[in-house]
């Protein structure tokens, strides 16, 4: 049963969207601006700063251009398109939530008409979606956001020609459960995505899961395809392996890609080797056709990954509209990219005498655990890695532009989760400020680095201090395609559009979910923890650390603390570290503490939680044998089937 968190257990009422929250707020400034974009897409270092942007005008209107025969390079007039943005808008205040419904409709409207014709020769075409999604990459991961070494000049450079959102978040700090969200735009409680084998714990999709996504969830690519949409996931699932949950049978029209993290190498006797997929058939596996070196942590899968995206958009960009899921892996311990970036980061290189060793621990006398992390990765190769995602990024924009879609093309990046810090920081991001990682529902566990660029569409080197989702980008991309979401069920991801467009700003809570468990709340910039945990005692002692030298007393606790008669509140714009609670005797806290605690009830008054899929575990459904090993000769036999209660530890 679902747990409740204030209170007894949630009530199981009809499915409904819980009432966004209105309540007067002080104007403040929706967006700032960043600074202008170097000339050209980056293939090296950062260009110098440029001057920001000035103020020319309204956010355009939303145009669906008919889609054009590509030309050749060389048949374009001179100059980057990029250099050619409309400029940013003025700043728009908080709106009351009236307005804002209002204008979401009238979006809505416009892209219903606009795509009346879409069927006919020469008719206006919805924009293409491309939507980057990062593994396990922190908020504070790129030069945009801080990132001291300053090697991610393209995505900085998407964000000076785009919007950035600093307060954007990942439906839960776990990847399945995350993914599993941002394709169906409803938490994971929701969708069953959660397990209640132990109160309040992490889950995901290893090999011998049994469960997956559920038939009666309708992801994003099922529903595109009323809008004509073709679809293609390249990289990591996630959301399942045995054959019912494969992402064909969900919508997507092509996969290159794995079911699962690349963990490994096995035996394939114990345990197989994770498959890597061409649409309906494996191709090979991790660390056999597809190898993954530990040791010098060279792989080019990530180029492959790339060649993927690259070949997809030239065949769909002057046919159809298409939705291109580009969920790649290299960011994930362990942590890998291909020969020509390697070593090449400023954030640690082979030789670096102290790069292994966490912040305040820079001794020849090391732990049995750092001695390990040592020889496992001997390269502090996560720059590296997030180096090659940025120079990709960069080739697929700059083949937008080449195509002369760009300005026909939606572009979002953003990641599952925050960094894993326990990887950290030889196979682990950064999460800037923000408090502990992966796996918690601390700052560090949630919020996520987040990016949309749309040229001519959306104004140029714009700060948006909307709080947003990665299921908002569901809902965001129906909008795009002229489509509503789903009458039949609660969908939790809000319309983006007018943050987008217009710069508007809406009142949302954003819900922390662990497992079956609320552990807190925001609203506004208050912050209210119900629970708190980063994990147990004993896995702390093994050196499992999700805070490393982040420890705040009664915080970034080691026992799972009940916080619900008397939860923790931080005023997460003053305290974005989560260090200071605020008093409970002060006004501010009891004025929160009721925003708060009212907008929690509606929630659990109208959750309906859906039927758990990540309880059962059996050794029997691993990769033993996916379809088309049998071309491959690479069918493994299956031990006997033996269903256990799946064990999460934290």
């Amino acid at each position: 049963m679902h747990t409740a968190i204030l209170g007894g257990p949630a009530p199981s009422t009809a499915s409904r969207d819980p009432p966004l929250v209105t309540r007067p707020s002080k104007p403040r400034p929706a967006r700032t601006q960043l600074a202008q974009a170097p000339p050209r897409w980056s293939r090296g270092s950062p260009g110098p700063a440029s001057r920001p942007a000035a103020d020319s005008g309204p956010v355009p209107r939303v145009t669906w251009p008919s889609r054009p025969a590509p030309r050749s390079p060389a048949g374009r007039a001179g100059g980057s398109s990029l250099g050619r943005l409309a400029g940013p808008g003025s700043p728009a205040p908080v709106v009351a939530m009236a307005a804002v419904v209002a204008a979401t409709r009238w979006w809505r409207l416009l892209l219903v008409l606009s795509a009346a014709g879409m069927g006919s020769s020469g008719a206006p075409q919805p924009p293409n979606i491309l939507l980057l999604l990062m593994d396990d990459m922190g908020w504070g991961d790129l030069g945009v956001y801080g990132e001291p070494s300053r090697e991610t000049p393209n995505l900085d450079r998407m964000a000076a020609e785009g919007m950035l959102f600093p307060n954007f978040y990942s439906a839960n700090p776990l990847c399945s459960p995350s993914r599993a969200a941002l394709l169906t735009g409803r938490l994971p409680i929701r969708n069953g995505f959660y397990t209640t084998n132990a109160h309040a714990r992490n889950a995901y999709t290893p090999q011998e899961i049994v469960g997956g996504i559920p038939d009666s969830e309708q992801l994003l690519p099922e529903l595109l395809k009323k809008a004509g949409y073709v679809s293609k996931i390249v990289g990591k699932w996630h959301l399942g392996h045995r054959p019912q949950f494969h992402p064909l049978k969900h919508g997507f029209d092509e996969w290159f890609g794995s079911p699962n993290c690349h963990f490994g190498p096995y035996d394939n006797k114990a345990r197989p080797n994770i498959p890597v997929y061409r649409d309906w058939e494996m191709v090979g596996r991790y660390y056999e056709e597809f190898p993954i070196n530990l040791k010098t942590g060279e792989a080019n899968l990530t180029q492959i990954y790339l060649q993927e995206a690259l070949d997809f958009i030239k065949r769909q960009a002057r046919h159809h509209p298409f939705f291109l899921y580009w969920a790649v892996d290299a960011t994930h311990a362990p942590v890998y990219a291909s020969k020509p970036f390697l070593g090449t980061s400023q954030r640690g290189r082979y030789g670096d005498a102290f790069c292994h060793c966490p912040a305040g621990m820079e001794t020849p006398f090391v732990t049995v655990l750092q001695v390990w992390r040592r020889l496992l990765s001997p390269s502090c190769r996560y720059g590296d890695a997030v180096r090659e995602i940025d120079d990709s990024i960069g080739k697929m924009l700059e083949l937008l532009q080449d195509l002369h879609v760009a300005d026909n093309t939606f572009v979002f990046f953003t990641s599952d989760n925050g960094a894993a810090l326990i990887s950290a920081p030889e196979q682990g991001g950064s999460n800037g400020p923000f408090l502990c990682g992966k796996q918690t529902t601390f700052e560090g566990g949630m919020r996520e680095p987040a990016l949309a660029w749309w040229p001519g569409h959306i104004a140029a080197g714009q700060v948006n201090h909307q709080l947003g989702s990665t299921m908002d980008l569901f809902t965001t991309s129906l909008a795009l395609a002229g489509l509503t979401p789903p009458s039949d069920r609660a969908i939790d991801g809000l319309n983006l559009l007018p943050a987008l467009l217009q710069g508007r700003l809406m009142d949302r809570p954003i819900f922390y979910y662990r497992g079956d468990t609320l552990m807190a709340a925001t609203l506004g910039q208050h912050k209210a923890h119900f629970w708190t945990w980063t994990n147990s005692w004993e896995n702390f002692r093994q050196g499992i650390d999700f805070c490393p030298g982040q420890n705040v007393s009664g915080v970034t606790t080691h026992n799972l603390e009940d916080h619900t008669k008397l939860p923790l509140i931080f005023h997460l714009g003053r305290d974005p570290g989560e260090r200071f609670p605020l008093s409970f005797a002060s006004a501010e806290y009891q004025e929160a503490l009721s925003r708060i605690t009212s907008v929690v009830q509606q929630h659990q008054e109208a959750l309906d939680p859906g039927q758990p899929q990540l309880n059962v575990c059996n050794w029997a459904v691993m990769n033993w044998a996916p379809p088309g090993c049998e071309k491959l000769g690479k069918c493994l036999t299956p031990p006997e089937s033996i269903p256990k209660k799946c064990l999460w530890s934290h």
